[in-house]
């Protein structure tokens, strides 16, 4: 790991950037810190409707309840 990050020291930001950030944004903004299901299918299930959620905020946050409206009749 560590020779592929003196290789690209970059990349650590890139990825705090793009991945890291939905995540923190779960765990603080929608109180997510642990999941409240167990065993592996339920906990998919869980993350699947959170991401959901943070899904459907980013995009009010980007377009606007009228254009996430016009894009779901599209």
């Amino acid at each position: 790991m560590a020779t592929r990050l003196e290789a690209r020291p970059d990349i650590l930001n890139l990825r705090r950037e793009s991945v890291e950030h939905p995540f923190g944004t779960i765990k603080q903004w929608m109180n997510q810190g642990a999941f409240l299901m167990r065993r592996l299918e339920n906990v998919r299930g869980e993350f699947s409707l959170t991401a959901l959620a943070y899904n459907i905020k980013r995009a009010i946050t980007l377009v606007g309840v009228p254009g996430l409206i016009a894009a779901v009749k599209a």
